[in-house]
């Protein structure tokens, strides 16, 4: 098989939540696929599973380490380019999340590495890979324009990647460079976000997220800030309109 002939995506953190989710909805639909993930036991049991559907590459490691990160263009070059780039690795900060003048200097630094500093590193390394009509997708988070107590840290960190993505948008035009803010879900993180309390109301990324991030995908939105919402109730939008014509 020519695997240079199939589309090929590079997600981080995908060992477990939104970035696993995605993972196995690309691999059901013939993409190939590079993945990244801190838990090498939970990464290798997502290669082994998603191998079964398409090719996988696994890169264990923690994308604030640049030694690690310039691992990826070696380990990429087999699949030939790269037409998909989700920076979805993440980290939430302290649990309980504590108020701004309380908040460790130290620990703001490595949430602004993880959440800011490293999805662009990683795209300054793997550059000359991407297709020329690449899709970038940061993940994002409403933390990001709503001002909620104890969220400084993480909301911050958000706002920076979402201005960000703005700019490489502006200077890349013929990318598709998006900031998502996937909502509430049924995830680790989010439960390290609310510890003690039940989370199980929230949807998990299967219902909300993952349709939402292959709408974008999928179809031609131009670069900007998206809400998963908003993608899955325009594409009901569009399905009711087609089958009423």
């Amino acid at each position: 098989m020519n695997t240079t002939s199939k589309k090929t995506a590079l997600i981080t953190g995908a060992s477990r939540g939104l970035g696993l989710a995605i993972a196995t909805a690309l691999a059901h639909e013939g993409w190939q696929l590079i993945l990244n993930g801190r838990n090498p036991k939970a990464l290798w049991q997502a290669q082994t599973t998603l191998s079964a559907l398409t090719k996988v590459e696994a890169i264990s490691g923690d994308v604030m380490d640049e030694i690690h990160l310039i691992q990826f263009p070696q380990r990429i070059a087999q699949f030939g380019q790269l037409d998909l780039v989700i920076n979805n690795a993440s980290t939430i900060g302290p649990s309980p999340q504590p108020a701004l003048l309380d908040y460790p200097i130290e620990t703001i630094h490595q949430i602004f590495h993880t959440n800011v500093i490293a999805p662009l590193s990683l795209l300054q390394k793997i550059r000359s890979f991407l297709h020329p009509k690449a899709i970038i997708i940061n993940v994002s988070s409403d933390a990001a324009v709503e001002a909620y107590e104890g969220w400084g840290g993480y909301g911050a960190s958000k706002a920076a990647l979402d201005h960000l993505t703005a700019i490489l948008a502006v200077e890349q035009p013929d990318w598709r460079v998006y900031a998502v803010d996937p909502g509430d879900m049924q995830t680790q993180m989010h439960q390290e976000a609310f510890p003690g309390e039940d989370i199980s109301d929230r949807p998990t990324p299967e219902e909300i997220a993952v349709p939402a991030l292959l709408n974008l995908i999928k179809n031609q939105w131009k670069s900007g800030r998206y809400q998963a919402q908003q993608l899955v109730q325009e594409k009901t939008n569009w399905e009711a309109h087609a089958q009423l014509r």
